[in-house]
């Protein structure tokens, strides 16, 4: 892992995001030396910036909207920026955007973020026609980042980015790479509930087929890491006892496999033997 100074920092405001553990990453990590990086889940990418890998990259996704955006950012974020300063942060704007169903691949892109930035919490949601519902934030500011978009843009051009289900990557994965696995969550942190995710379910059957892919991933050599909700479904899932499995909270971080303490909790699980968090 690159333990240089991070200062790229994700564009958008994502659920569920990863932007709080990567204090710990070099814990994890460690001065593991891997070849090529893949992550399935791409989200805000906030792992993926941490980590600056440096060789092949694949980003996946099964937003397609998601992936677009990422990639249009690669190819030109000049354009992306100067789309992003005509458009006003009001109510009137918001809805006309909202409503506005681009074609162009950087309209797209360009309504994407400026939807991220200025709708309620940076939800991203669509009714049962897949279209984009969520309201209008109220927000004080709309900061554009340029530099930073900059900066994201240089960090794309090694990589491929993906829109489908996880197990597409499956092909591309060899030897002594790294896997980042952050799936949508299934069931509610210490609860027994269910939860829902966008328009879709990413169900129990999703996530055992989310093990067998972790064991296709061990089974070629790679490393693995993965992130879940902290509950007894997960650890009957994916406990493995040859690999590590730690438990975090967002404001204290624990490890071992007897770790209790902490009220918002999640699981990571990976084949990285780093021993015990300190």
């Amino acid at each position: 892992m690159n333990k240089q100074k991070n200062t790229v920092k994700p564009f958008l405001r994502w659920a569920g995001g990863k932007s709080w553990l990567i204090k710990y990453l070099n814990n994890i990590i460690g001065d593991l030396q891997f070849e090529n990086y893949h992550e399935c889940f791409l989200g805000g990418a906030s792992l993926f910036l941490a980590i600056a890998p440096q060789k092949k990259i694949f980003l996946y996704d099964l937003n397609e909207e998601l992936i677009n955006t990422y990639e249009m950012i690669k190819k030109n974020p000049e354009k992306i920026i100067n789309e992003l300063k005509i458009y006003e942060n009001n109510e009137e704007f918001y809805y006309s955007m909202r409503e506005n169903e681009e074609k162009n691949k950087f309209l797209r892109a360009s309504r994407f973020i400026y939807l991220n930035k200025t709708s309620f919490n940076g939800i991203y949601r669509v009714n049962n026609a897949g279209k984009y519902n969520v309201p209008y934030g109220f927000r004080d500011t709309y900061n554009i980042e340029e530099k930073n978009l900059y900066e994201i843009s240089l960090r794309l051009q090694n990589a491929t980015l993906i829109s489908g289900d996880f197990s597409i990557s499956k092909k591309e994965i060899k030897k002594n790479d790294l896997v980042i696995l952050d799936p949508p969550y299934t069931v509610s942190h210490n609860e027994n509930g269910f939860i829902r995710y966008n328009q879709k379910l990413f169900s129990i059957n999703d996530q055992y087929r989310l093990n067998d892919f972790i064991n296709y991933i061990k089974s070629v050599g790679a490393y693995y890491i993965l992130t879940n909700a902290a509950h007894e479904k997960i650890i009957e899932i994916f406990d493995k006892e040859e690999d590590e499995r730690y438990e975090l909270s967002r404001a204290s971080l624990i490890g071992g496999k007897n770790a209790s303490r902490g009220k918002v909790k999640e699981f990571v699980f990976t084949n990285i033997r780093k021993g015990e968090f300190k």
